[in-house]
């Protein structure tokens, strides 16, 4: 197995000339199609989704790394659905969890874009919800100076 465990890797050898080189292989994945909100339906882009989550994470500290093995758990999961084609509605739910387990500030963001929020109101409910979730865990600090 490859290091990201996504193929496999092997080392050739040519039977005539002896050079020794290295092959990795892969399962090929479908193409998923994205059914969109207004019921259009286009190609699921990788690079689409990895820039919506650089966005939402920007001038923040998480890594291109990251967000890169972020965007193929993601697209790694859309393909255990066995759908040809997804509702943007779900894509959106696997970033909005993905998000949330990798920096709240981006998740936040990312909501607020993503369930167009209305008001102030919707937005403060949303990060009051987070907060409760965060005063679960005694590492994360208060997102409030007031708490």
């Amino acid at each position: 197995m490859s290091k990201d465990g996504t193929s496999t890797r092997r080392r050739r050898e040519c039977l005539e000339c002896q050079s020794r080189y290295t092959t990795y292989e892969q399962i090929e994945r479908t193409e998923l199609r994205v059914i969109k909100r207004d019921g259009t339906r286009e190609i699921l882009s990788r690079e689409k989704l990895f820039r919506g989550l650089v966005k939402a994470c920007e001038k923040r500290p998480v890594s291109m790394d990251g967000l890169d093995r972020a965007v193929e758990d993601i697209i790694t999961d859309l393909h255990k659905d066995h759908l040809a084609e997804i509702p943007s509605g779900i894509i959106g739910a696997k970033v909005m969890d993905k998000l949330h387990s990798i920096d709240p500030v981006a998740y936040v963001r990312y909501v607020s874009v993503y369930r167009q929020f209305e008001d102030v109101g919707e937005f403060i409910r949303e990060i009051q919800s987070l907060e409760k979730q965060a005063r679960r865990d005694p590492l994360q600090p208060p997102l409030f100076l007031n708490d």
